[in-house]
């Protein structure tokens, strides 16, 4: 099988656009896949959300995230991009956060030019870095990757503090530098919008945050402005909160669960999802070949 960097670049330069849904945990990336899903997103906001149950504000450690990521890469078979924040530090620091990433199994990922502790990028009151040290940082990222096919992507939050002509200045620099797909965060109208694909060369993304900045439109509607993929990393963590909230009202109104259990899928359906069937059947088989070795040996 082809690497996950691969796979996920053929999406990437593939005519149609790529659609990649995020996710909240590895639970959620499996159902996902199972929906028919070619490519994943995750990112902090639903790993703050999922791991410590906080905003998404730099809680996490690399080795966190990193962790996160390769728990879902292990588990799912479709590419996924990954969010390494502000790449945790330095031009030392952004090396060994490309070696964590590339262990993880992601088949790309970024970072972005915020000022440590960054926010999510919809949230107000962020700050950028200066240019220079994010393009020393992105270059020390492409001269630490190991894997060729792994994508690295460069992202800026200039637009909430400089405006869109100093974001695409500087986006225009990280791709002259080598970052394989290009991210401007946040653009707040359809003018923004366009000119970023139309002004940028090389294969851009856009983030769709539900009651995010940015307005959001149909997978078709950004491929005829030029993007090369959309991503809606917030949105499961969102579905899944709502869910849960009816679930626990429901339960927790007269306890009892006859009158809430309608809410989930039901333990069948839910065991074969995650593949017990599976599981079962390869332990009896391996205890069945056993145990034929075993009369063979006892044979005289």
């Amino acid at each position: 099988m082809k690497s996950a960097g691969s796979r996920l670049r053929a999406l990437i330069e593939a005519p149609e656009i790529a659609v990649l849904p995020g996710v909240h945990d590895t639970l959620g990336a499996l159902v996902a896949e199972f929906s028919g899903a070619k490519a994943l997103a995750a990112g902090g906001y639903s790993a703050t959300a999922s791991l410590l149950g906080r905003p998404d504000s730099s809680q996490l450690s690399l080795t966190e995230l990193a962790d996160f990521y390769a728990r879902i890469t292990e588990r799912v078979s479709v590419p996924l991009l990954a969010d390494a924040d502000t790449g945790f530090g330095n031009v030392t620091n952004v090396a060994r956060t490309v070696r964590m990433m590339e262990r993880a199994g992601v088949g790309a990922f970024f970072i972005e030019d915020q000022v440590f502790p960054k926010r999510c990028g919809h949230m107000a009151g962020k700050a950028v870095v200066e240019v220079e040290e994010m393009a020393g940082k992105l270059k020390a990222m492409l001269d630490s990757r190991q894997d060729e096919t792994v994508m690295i992507m460069a992202r800026t939050d200039a637009i909430a503090t400089d405006g869109i002509q100093a974001a695409l200045d500087r986006m225009s620099l990280y791709c002259e530098i080598g970052a394989d797909i290009l991210f401007v965060e946040a653009p707040t109208d359809l003018d923004q919008l366009r000119r970023i694909p139309a002004e940028l060369d090389g294969p851009c993304i856009v983030n769709l945050i539900d009651g995010g900045a940015t307005p959001i439109l149909s997978a078709s509607e950004f491929q005829e402005l030029g993007y090369a993929a959309c991503v809606m990393p917030v949105t499961a963590t969102h579905v899944i909160v709502k869910a849960l909230q009816a679930y626990y009202g429901d339960l927790l109104e007269n306890g009892d669960l006859r009158e809430a259990m309608h809410h989930g899928i039901g333990f069948t359906a839910y065991t074969e999802l995650v593949g017990l069937p599976q599981q079962r059947a390869a332990e009896q088989a391996y205890l069945d070949a056993a145990q034929a070795l075993a009369g063979t040996a006892r044979s005289p």
